[in-house]
């Protein structure tokens, strides 16, 4: 069933579909233009399609709204959104705002208040508009108060001046909780600065490092440069080392050496000593927390170590056994346990007994086209790095070479697929 209203928190999330019922992607976002003496119209929706690219679907494209889904002509542009001035995103950049609301009488102050959602209305020309709020006043002095919440019409509103007032990223957060690393990384990139700032200021330190691991190193300094310094050493601490490694070689040495200091001393640790070793070499390259345990440890063992969520697919590939200590760097290196070959093997039977000795680990030194080239003749997705006391220091990954030998800007490159079922319409 169609509705001729509907509030957007509801929408995000929403599945779109085609005439026939075949589904197109989601909605992310609704685009608006804001008019001077009336309310903001809706241009078109921001839809999410496979391969989590973002589109912009006109308003004029959308059939009904309404049962949980959105129903399209099924003709759209497959051309990366990409927002134009005098366009403003609801989810993005107007829920969460602060806003006055006209008094009742008329002689009355104006009332603060936050926009904690927004329903568009089509009309009976069939536009579709910004028509009401859900706002939400202050709290009172009571305790344990929420404060008041209400309904108003648009024309209520008194919007502060562009870049006044603060806002909250509330709602805009909620639809990007199942966003994948780099579908995070480019949904904060394509926030206007300031939003993002706000964004990046209430997400987690932990999802920001996510996020910042998929960035360019023109887009990371960029974000850090906004960030106070223990902030950033905050999420410097939950980035993988040599991520995190890269990302301080670039600042100048003495910001470097400050958010080393003001970041936890393991992690400093582990960061320092990449820094020792030139980008393009294995040493630069590697991670310093592979799996390590001794031969005497049990499969059982093996397999419950890469079982563990925080370890990343390409380091569960494989269990390094050394001789004692077991952190890098280790005690002399013995061989690697592949996770394939674990499982054929009983839970209690020694690692010592199905080690690959044929896997030469490569030194700290090897440059980056050695480990590419012994990662391919292997058939490997992770190689052992030593030192030059065949101590285990780290492990090179495959997505770690793929970072350094793709071009710059290769995470940016598009390559603007023919539109689907038509050219779409302009706006």
């Amino acid at each position: 069933m169609s509705v001729s209203r509907v509030f957007v928190g509801r929408l995000a999330g929403r599945g779109v579909f085609d005439p026939v019922g075949d589904r197109i992607g989601k909605v992310r976002d609704v685009l608006v233009v804001f008019r001077a003496a009336s309310a903001p119209r809706v241009v078109g929706l921001i839809v999410e399609i496979p391969g989590k690219r973002r589109v912009f679907v006109p308003i004029g494209r959308v059939t009904s709204i309404g049962s949980g889904q959105v129903i399209t002509t099924g003709l759209i542009n497959v051309r990366r959104f990409e927002q134009r001035g005098g366009e403003t995103r609801m989810i993005a950049e107007l829920i969460g705002r602060d806003v006055q609301l006209a008094p009742e009488q008329a002689e009355g102050p104006l009332v603060a208040a936050r926009i904690e959602d927004a329903a568009i209305e089509r009309t009976r020309s069939g536009e579709w508009l910004v028509s009401e709020v859900f706002v939400r006043l202050p709290k009172p002095a009571a305790p344990f108060s929420r404060g008041d919440s209400r309904i108003v019409r648009w024309s209520k509103l008194r919007l502060p001046s562009a870049g006044g007032g603060s806002q909250s990223a509330e709602l805009l957060i909620q639809t990007m909780v199942d966003l994948k690393p780099a579908d995070l990384a480019e949904a904060l990139l394509e926030l206007p600065r300031n939003r993002m700032i706000e964004v990046i200021g209430e997400l987690p330190d932990e999802r920001v490092a996510d996020a910042l691991e998929e960035m360019s190193e023109q887009d990371q300094l960029a974000l850090l440069a906004q960030l106070p310094s223990d902030r950033t050493a905050d999420v410097l601490d939950r980035m993988e080392p040599d991520d995190a490694a890269d990302l301080i070689a670039a600042l100048p040495a003495a910001k470097g050496e400050e958010l080393l200091d003001l970041m936890e001393p393991e992690e400093a640790e582990d960061v320092r000593r990449l820094l020792e070793y030139e980008g393009d070499t294995a040493g630069g390259l590697m991670s310093p927390a592979p799996i390590v345990l001794s031969g005497e440890s049990s499969v059982a063992e093996g397999l419950a170590m890469i079982r563990r969520a925080e370890i990343p697919p390409a380091m569960a590939s494989a269990v390094y056994v050394t001789h004692p200590p077991y952190e890098t760097p280790t005690g002399e290196y013995v061989g690697v346990a592949h996770f394939q070959r674990m499982l054929r093997y009983p839970p209690h039977e020694r690692l010592v007994s199905l080690i690959d000795t044929e896997i030469e680990p490569v030194t700290v030194n090897a440059s980056a086209a050695e480990v590419s080239r012994r990662l391919a003749s292997y058939d490997l997705v992770a190689m052992p790095v030593v030192d030059d006391q065949n101590r285990l220091v780290g492990v090179v990954t495959v997505d770690d070479v793929l970072d350094h030998l793709l071009p710059d800007g290769w995470r940016h490159a598009d390559d603007e697929p023919t539109p689907s079922g038509g050219s779409g319409a302009a706006r």
